[in-house]
C-alpha cells in the first residue's frame, strides 16, 4: 500500500542509529540550537503531518482509475496469468482510506497518551520512550496503519464518525485557544518594539492588520448574507451571521474599555479582529456543511454563476472534494496551530495552564557538541518537563479526528457506506465552537476585572 511504500521510503532515506537514537539526533541538523523538548514534539507533529499527506494522496481524484491499470491489483481490474487481484480498491483510496488513516494515528497517540500520563521530568524512564526510539515508534504507526485498513466496513465509518464530530469539536476550541495566545503574543511584541524603536512604524502596522482583518471580517458577513441565505429560507444561516457579527462587535467594545485596558493593559483591538475573522471563518465553514443546496450553494455555481438550485457536479453524492476553498483554508490553520504548539512559548501564565505547558519552554537555547562533532539539542528537562507529555499526545490524538473530518468535508456516510452526505450537526458542532471560542476570548478580558486578587498575567 502507499502508506507502507512511503514508510520504507522514510526509513531508506534516515540512519536506523539516529532513528533508534535521541529526537536531537534526527533533527539535530534542522535545528542546530534547539531544546529538547521542542525538537520531540516537531518530530511527532512530522509523524501527524506525513499521515495527513498520505490521506491526502489517498483521497485525490482519480487515484482509484490510476490503480485500476495496475495488472492484479484491484479487484475486478484486468489480471494477468498467475496474479489474483487482491485489493479492493475503494477501501484503500477514497474517504475510507482517509477513516481508517486518521483512525490509526489517533489509536497511535492515543497509545502515547495513555503512557505518558504523569511524567515529571526527563529522569523518568517513560521519558527516554518519548524521546527517543523513532525507528519502533514509526514501525508501530505503520502497524496500526495496515492493520485499520483490515476493519471490515459494517458501521465503523458510522461510528467513528461522531468520534470525529466530537475530537473536530474539542481541537477547535484547542485551536481558538492558541490563536488567543498567539494574537496576544503578537501584539505584545509589536507593542514593545513600538515603545522601544521607531513607533510610527509598529504602530502603523499594528493599525493595519487591525483595519485588513475587521474589513476581511466584516466584508465576510456581507457575502455570506448574499450568497448562503435566501428571503424566505436560511434561517438558521441568518441567524448565525447575525449573532456572530454582533458578538464580534461586542468583544471589540470590551476589549478597548478603560477598566479592561487598565486590567489588562496588552489587549487592544487587534486580538479582537483577529478572533472576528477566524470566528467569520468558522460560520462559512459551519454554513458550506448545511445539506439544504438553497442555502449552501457550491463555490462552482458562485463563480460561473449558476443558479444554486441546479444541480452541480460538487453535489453528486458520494463525491468528497477535500480541495474546497473551506477545506484548505482548515488545512493551513491546522499546519500553523500544529506548528505554533509544538514551539509556542507563551508569555501568559493562565494558557500554559491550561495547555500544560510551562513558561519560556519553547524554541530556544544553545546546542552541545559532543565528542563526535555533532551539536546535539539541550536537555531541558532533567528539573521537570516543560510541557505534558500526555496532554500533547491528546492534542494531536484530537488533530487526526479534525484532519479525518475536514478531508471528508465533515460528509456523514450512511450506514451502507456507499454515499457522503453533509450533516447538521456538524453544522451545530462548528457553530457552537465559535461561540465557546468568543466566550473565552471575552473571559479573558473581563476575569482580571472580576477576580482581581488572583494573577492572570
Amino acid at each position: 500500500m502507499l502508506w507502507v511504500d512511503i514508510a520504507l521510503w522514510v526509513v531508506s532515506e534516515l540512519k536506523a542509529s539516529c532513528l533508534c537514537g535521541s529526537a536531537p539526533c534526527l533533527l539535530c541538523g534542522c535545528c542546530p540550537s534547539s531544546r529538547n523538548s521542542t525538537v520531540t514534539r516537531l518530530v511527532f507533529s512530522f509523524f501527524l503531518l506525513l499521515g495527513t499527506l498520505v490521506s491526502v494522496i489517498m483521497i485525490l481524484p482519480g487515484m482509484e482509475a490510476q490503480l485500476q491499470k495496475i495488472p492484479g491489483f484491484c479487484q475486478g481490474a484486468s489480471t494477468i496469468p498467475g496474479m489474483e487481484n487482491q485489493f479492493n480498491c475503494d477501501v484503500i483510496v477514497g474517504y475510507k482510506s482517509v477513516y481508517r488513516m486518521c483512525f490509526a494515528m489517533t489509536c497511535f497517540f492515543f497509545l502515547f497518551s495513555a503512557i505518558m500520563v504523569r511524567v515529571q521530568s526527563s529522569k523518568d524512564p517513560r521519558a527516554a520512550i518519548q524521546n527517543g526510539f523513532w525507528f519502533f515508534k514509526f514501525l508501530i504507526l505503520v502497524g496500526i496503519t495496515v492493520g485499520a485498513f483490515f476493519i471490515p466496513d459494517g458501521t465503523f465509518h458510522t461510528v467513528w464518525f461522531y468520534f470525529g464530530v466530537v475530537g473536530s469539536f474539542i481541537f477547535i476550541v484547542i485551536q481558538l485557544i492558541l490563536l488567543i495566545d498567539f494574537a496576544h503574543s503578537w501584539n505584545k511584541i509589536w507593542v514593545g518594539n513600538a515603545e522601544e524603536g521607531n513607533s510610527k512604524c509598529w504602530f502603523a502596522g499594528l493599525l493595519s492588520f487591525t483595519f485588513l482583518h475587521y474589513a476581511l471580517a466584516f466584508t465576510s458577513g456581507v457575502l455570506f448574507y448574499i450568497y448562503y441565505t435566501q428571503p424566505n429560507d436560511c434561517t438558521e444561516h441568518k441567524v448565525f451571521i447575525s449573532l456572530n457579527l454582533i458578538f464580534s462587535v461586542i468583544i471589540s467594545i470590551v476589549s478597548i474599555l478603560p477598566k479592561v485596558q487598565e486590567a489588562q493593559p496588552q489587549s487592544g483591538l487587534l486580538q479582537a479582529s483577529l478572533i472576528s475573522l477566524y470566528t467569520m471563518y468558522v460560520t462559512w465553514s459551519a454554513m458550506t456543511n448545511n445539506p439544504n443546496r438553497k442555502c449552501n450553494p457550491s463555490l462552482l455555481s458562485l463563480v460561473s454563476n449558476v443558479s444554486s438550485s441546479e444541480p452541480t457536479p460538487t453535489s453528486a453524492p458520494g463525491q468528497v472534494q477535500w480541495w474546497d476553498a473551506q477545506s484548505i483554508v482548515g488545512l493551513v490553520i491546522f499546519l500553523f496551530c500544529t506548528l505554533y504548539a509544538s514551539i509556542r512559548s507563551s508569555s501568559n501564565t493562565q494558557v500554559n495552564k491550561l495547555m500544560q505547558t510551562e513558561e519560556g519552554g519553547g524554541y530556544g537555547g544553545e546546542g552541545k557538541v559532543g565528542e563526535d562533532g555533532v551539536r546535539r539539542a539541550v536537555d531541558n528537562e532533567e528539573e521537570g518537563v516543560t510541557y505534558s507529555y500526555s496532554f500533547f499526545h491528546f492534542h494531536l490524538c484530537l488533530a487526526s479526528l479534525y484532519i479525518m473530518m475536514t478531508l471528508t468535508n465533515w460528509y456523514q456516510p450512511d450506514t451502507t457506506t456507499q454515499a457522503m452526505q453533509s450533516s447538521m450537526p456538524a453544522v451545530w458542532v462548528k457553530i457552537s465552537s465559535s461561540w465557546l471560542g468568543l466566550g473565552l476570548y471575552l473571559w479573558t478580558l473581563l476575569a482580571p476585572l472580576m477576580f482581581p486578587d488572583r494573577d492572570f498575567s
